[in-house]
């Protein structure tokens, strides 16, 4: 990642682009590349400028976020945060299948927006604050696959069990005693074999696969912390 996180933002709501804009060319660090109205041309800026992470709203038109950001990760190794008016809306997990990296709500502050491109771009996952887990264990309750053997060891197994559930690297090398680098490592080994990008896509996987249930997840907190 170069030492300037390079953004470009897409939404049809001009209000948005220039408040998102502002915000972000204000931080040392980062600067808006690009910003489009539609999907379409999100995706044609996109691989003309080579963004470090893509800030892009969910409901679009002539593409909508989630088409604009699968065809964006295709050619690009750019970091998709999802933008949205709504906390419980009903493509967010569309979107985090579809390779986002997190997702936020229109009204986030200045500072969580900053904060969350730069987690992002550090090649960290983030929910929004008013979303949790839950909203991940219910869509893929309803998209259960039968079960399959990915090729994981018992160990890699459990961290995965552990991350889903929200533990960081710390936590996790607390739980298990071991080094943090020793998970770091498992974690990367796991991601590659299962094909996912990142923690969040993982999490997704450990629901989809049966490893974890609603049932276990419940009580888990409110965080927004990065899925770090």
């Amino acid at each position: 990642m170069n030492e300037t996180i390079g953004v470009l933002i897409a939404d049809d709501q001009p209000k948005v682009l220039r408040s998102f804009a502002a915000v972000l060319n204000a931080q040392p660090g980062l600067r808006v590349l690009a910003t489009a109205g539609d999907g379409a041309d999100a995706v044609r800026l996109a691989r003309a400028t080579h963004p470090d992470v893509a800030l892009l709203d969910i409901r679009m038109p002539e593409l909508d976020g989630i088409e604009a950001a699968r065809r964006i990760l295709r050619t690009e190794r750019t970091r998709i945060i999802m933008i949205t008016t709504f906390d419980l809306d009903d493509y967010v997990y569309d979107a985090l299948v579809a390779g986002a990296s997190g997702f936020l709500l229109k009204d986030v502050r200045a500072a969580d927006l900053a904060s969350a491109v730069r987690t992002v771009a550090g090649g960290d996952a983030l929910l929004a604050p008013t979303v949790t887990r839950r909203l991940i264990a219910e869509f893929a309750r309803q998209r259960r696959r039968p079960p399959q053997d990915f090729g994981l060891t018992p160990r890699e197994t459990e961290v995965l069990r552990l991350l889903a559930r929200g533990g960081s690297n710390a936590e996790i090398a607390a739980e298990l005693v071991v080094s943090e680098h020793t998970i770091k490592s498992h974690v990367a080994r796991l991601l590659a074999k299962l094909g996912l990008r990142d923690r969040t896509q993982a999490v997704i996987h450990a629901y989809e696969s049966g490893l974890i249930t609603p049932a276990i997840e419940h009580g888990c907190g409110d965080s927004s912390r990065p899925l770090a």
